[in-house]
């Protein structure tokens, strides 16, 4: 039976937990992910737990923070002056805005604080400084 390699387009489904047991993402209502092992499209860690399954396949891979979304960078938060945001903006804990690089690119980010002075927003991942564990079923390899 084929073994999923390099440079293979696959569909799997997968279920994606916290340390403490919490699910962040999931496929098993929906249709199977499907990406090109190598491609940079996912997290490196679950490109490489699926290389060498077989379609029918499953396990589960635990995937540490420097394979999945990396570490919680305290460089990439930022407190602003509330004065610097846009009057319609009504920032709340956990709202997710867009912040403009000097070259003009999009940043998403996400508020974590706001005070009547400042407002602190976070560009990490949500999921950064996180071990993550994955159970994945290989369905096809294409």
């Amino acid at each position: 039976m084929a073994q999923a390699k390099l440079g293979d387009m696959v569909k799997v489904h997968y279920t994606g937990k916290l340390d403490d047991g919490t699910v962040f993402d999931s496929s098993s209502d929906g249709s199977p992910l499907e990406f090109t092992i190598g491609a940079g499209q996912i997290i490196p860690g679950f490109e490489q737990a699926v290389v060498g399954m077989s379609p029918g396949d499953m396990k589960t891979e635990l995937i540490p923070v420097d394979q999945a979304y990396g570490p919680h960078r305290e460089d990439m938060v930022v407190v602003v002056d509330r004065a610097q945001m846009p009057e319609e903006v009504q920032p709340e804990i956990g709202q997710q805005l867009q912040i403009q690089q000097p070259t003009g690119q999009p940043i998403p980010v996400v508020v974590t604080e706001v005070s009547e002075a400042d407002i602190t927003l976070d560009a990490n991942h949500p999921l950064a400084g996180e071990d993550l564990t994955f159970d994945i079923q290989l369905v096809d390899i294409e």
